[in-house]
């Protein structure tokens, strides 16, 4: 079991979050001075950048990765801690892959949901990352309809040889796992997983440091140097490259004449409650992360440390709350009715980058430049996956990443102006029909 650790005080730098409270190891890589050489050059030092530095460094790649603020500053090291199997936009990808792999398409989504726990486990394991690893996971209902669709997902399960790790549970059932009567059933599921992001994407650094990569902090890039020898460009340096992969996701600005107006920012609300004592037994004995079947959802889960972290209401105007825990107390509330009037210690938002179709997005922007963006609020497991198979891309392997890149993304003109109403849009028409069903 994983001892707990003292929080340290958040750097100036980081949102005011739990995890940022309770970091193993606070970063402090170099800013990007003078001119360094490398084969691969990683803008971000979110997920997709670390997760790829590290594929490439273990097979023998110089890597540099430069980034605007520190590593998982963004989404990386806000999210709801939750590696679950479920893919965005899945059915998307199903129609549009179908094209490229055939009648092997519904395989290939099948292992794709279980890549990114594959990657995480054997990488924690093998660099001794703490981060809090735990599995189980539940999928609620509430209304029957849900139940149906459940169903659907646990059958498959049970097809494809998953009848250990997966089991469908009535309300009663649920009772023996929640404290809560807000649900008619869920599924369970132990391959699935939690865990604290923000100490998993430094670790992961260090593990790729530990490998001969470079990272800088405090280094916004300013330009990208197109050509034989693309460069990366800062305030204070330069990398040039045989390569340069692009993984910023929603936070950056760069290339706007091709990558704008395919990705937007929605913003979710997280908290984290004071610690529970025996409460925390009481509303979760079995330390399960849980989200519901609703297109808006909650999520939640416990730290290490017996406090509730929960998550929800996402909004689409690409703008923070301005009161999270205010719009997530009743939440927690009607959840766990016995958690009335408790302390709320943290509130942070997190910008997560939305794709339309809500398939990643994975392509070129020269002959040597390549981009990979897009997890709709899936980025954990996700960004892993695409980590190796932009990795192999760069190293020659391109048949996974041909598959994503031949799938078709729609460009909204204007961009965030008219992106997000659009987002904003569709996020009220589909809780109207969820409301119907």
């Amino acid at each position: 079991m994983n001892t707990i650790k003292q929080p340290v005080k958040p750097a100036a730098e980081r949102a005011p979050s739990y995890y940022s409270a309770s970091l193993n190891y606070e970063t402090d890589y170099p800013t990007l001075q003078g001119s360094v050489t490398v084969d691969v050059a990683i803008i971000g030092g979110g997920f997709t950048g670390i997760a790829t530095a590290v594929e490439l460094a273990e097979r023998g790649l110089k890597v540099a990765v430069v980034e605007t603020n520190k590593v998982g500053w963004g989404a990386s090291g806000r999210n709801g801690g939750q590696v679950t199997g479920s893919l965005s936009g899945d059915e998307a990808m199903r129609k549009q892959m179908r094209n490229t792999l055939g009648e092997e398409v519904d395989d290939f989504i099948w292992h794709l949901r279980w890549r990114g726990h594959e990657i995480i486990k054997n990488r924690v394991a093998r660099y001794g990352i703490d981060c809090d690893l735990k599995h189980g996971h539940l999928h609620t209902a509430m209304k029957a309809s849900h139940m149906d669709e459940l169903k659907a997902t646990y059958d498959e399960a049970l097809r494809r040889g998953m009848g250990d790790d997966v089991s469908l549970l009535d309300a009663a059932g649920v009772r023996t796992q929640l404290g809560s009567d807000l649900y008619c059933g869920a599924l369970k599921n132990t391959r699935n997983m939690h865990l604290h992001p923000l100490n998993l994407c430094i670790g992961e650094a260090r593990a790729a440091e530990s490998l001969g990569a470079l990272i800088f902090e405090h280094s916004e890039v300013l330009d990208i140097v197109h050509g034989p020898r693309p460069a990366v460009v800062t305030t204070g340096g330069r990398i040039e490259a045989k390569q340069v992969l692009l993984a910023g996701d929603v936070y950056h600005k760069l290339e706007r004449r091709k990558l704008k107006g395919l990705i937007f920012p929605a913003m979710g609300g997280i908290v984290t409650t004071a610690p529970l004592g025996e409460l925390a037994k009481e509303i979760n004995p079995q330390d399960l992360a849980v989200y519901d079947c609703r297109f808006v959802l909650d999520y939640y889960r416990m730290t290490a440390d017996g406090r509730l972290l929960f998550g929800g209401g996402c909004n689409y105007s690409g703008r923070d709350s301005r009161d999270i825990a205010g719009e997530l107390r009743p939440c927690i509330e009607s959840t766990f009715p016995q958690l009335k009037g408790v302390q709320i210690d943290y509130q942070w938002s997190c910008a997560m980058g939305i794709v339309m179709n809500r398939i990643p997005q994975l392509g070129k922007l020269s002959s040597n430049v390549w981009y990979c963006q897009g997890y709709s609020g899936h980025g954990i497991a996700t960004t892993h996956i695409m980590g190796e198979i932009m990795a192999k891309a760069i190293t020659g392997d391109l048949e996974q990443y041909d598959t994503f890149a031949a799938c078709k993304h729609i460009k909204v003109p204007l961009g965030d102006q008219l992106g997000n109403p659009m987002l904003a849009a569709g996020m009220w028409y589909y809780q109207m029909l969820e409301k119907l069903r």
